[in-house]
């Protein structure tokens, strides 16, 4: 048995802990072979030589990660733990400054954190229109959104228009409390909660002022052409064929598009089809048009959200194992 005693000197030992030590119980639970203390700003690792050795690697990724961005969720901190590829280990630990997206309030860094949201940066660079389709929780609308602002920043974009359809989800429109615009608020809320990460309020408020920024319904998008804009349509898999058809015939010149969606979750009436599926297999193969699918695997919620998007499409695919509703990768 040999000992290994590893420094937290250039980072906030708790950071790295968690509250009531809740990060240290996942190190120790992933490496249950070892004998891990902690005593104040140093951790003691003790066993096998190259247990200790793959906990070190892991320990030191995390600290390199603390060093850049500051904090830590414990989500990421176990993902860190539980990447085994370089490419994984990449995804955390941003070695290139130019990675990062967006510089939001306070110092935070924005930037693509798994392997398919780097592909679906790396396609809107090369594509005026992309459609990024997956499961909640795999950073589809956040990465947008950062992307959207990145634009607007560097003056690529004069301004940025996000949408959503309007459409309940169980709950019904009409009975909920307020004018139109405090009715219709509640679906464009996710795109809110992006931009406020990304943008101080003061300036926020100003962009929205100046319609530099404008979120609206997607039914506001009909009749317009949108010309030196960076255009997102959020939850595409609820628009039917002819609403997707008219949000793709909006896009004007200097402009680029990104349609998020999730096939699995459709709130749309019983009578209407998603148009999402449509439109991503007869716009597969025009050129300038790229398709990201990402999975469970770039879930940046809580741990159980890719567990439970996993038993769901077991689910389905056991209630449904015809079924294949894939698109093409950038």
């Amino acid at each position: 048995m040999t000992e290994t005693i590893i420094n937290l000197d250039t980072i906030n030992p708790i950071e790295f802990f968690g509250v009531n030590n809740k990060k240290l119980d996942l190190l120790k639970r992933k490496f249950p072979l070892l004998k891990i203390l902690s005593r104040g700003t140093q951790i003691k690792l003790s066993g096998a030589p190259e247990q200790i050795e793959s906990a070190k690697e892991k320990i030191e990724l995390v600290i390199q990660y603390l060093e850049r961005n500051g904090d830590l969720s414990e989500n990421y901190f176990e993902q860190i733990l539980g990447g085994d590829d370089a490419e994984t280990i990449d995804n955390f630990v941003d070695r290139n400054p130019n990675d990062i997206l967006v510089f939001g309030p306070n110092g935070k860094t924005v930037r693509a954190r798994t392997a398919n949201q780097k592909r679906m940066v790396q396609a809107v660079e090369r594509n005026d229109i992309v459609f990024a389709v997956g499961p909640a929780g795999t950073g589809k609308t956040y990465t947008a959104v950062a992307l959207a602002v990145r634009a607007l920043k560097n003056k690529q974009v004069k301004k940025i228009i996000l949408t959503r359809p309007a459409v309940e989800a169980g709950e019904s429109l009409g009975f909920l409390p307020g004018d139109l615009k405090e009715k219709i608020d509640p679906y464009l809320r996710p795109l809110y909660d992006a931009l406020d990460d990304m943008i101080p309020a003061d300036k926020l408020g100003y962009y929205m002022s100046t319609r530099t920024i404008e979120i609206a319904p997607l039914a506001y998008m009909r009749g317009r052409t949108l010309d030196n804009a960076f255009i997102i349509l959020d939850e595409a898999q609820n628009a039917n064929d002819l609403q997707l058809k008219m949000f793709l015939t909006r896009i004007g010149a200097n402009a680029k598009a990104i349609i998020t969606g999730d096939p699995t979750q459709v709130d749309l009436p019983k009578n209407q089809r998603s148009g999402l599926e449509k439109a991503t297999r007869i716009l597969a193969n025009i050129d300038g048009i790229a398709h990201i699918e990402l999975d469970e695997e770039d879930v940046v919620r809580h741990r159980l959200v890719k567990a439970i998007i996993r038993a769901y499409e077991k689910e389905h695919h056991n209630e449904n194992p015809t079924s294949n509703y894939l698109v093409k990768k950038a």
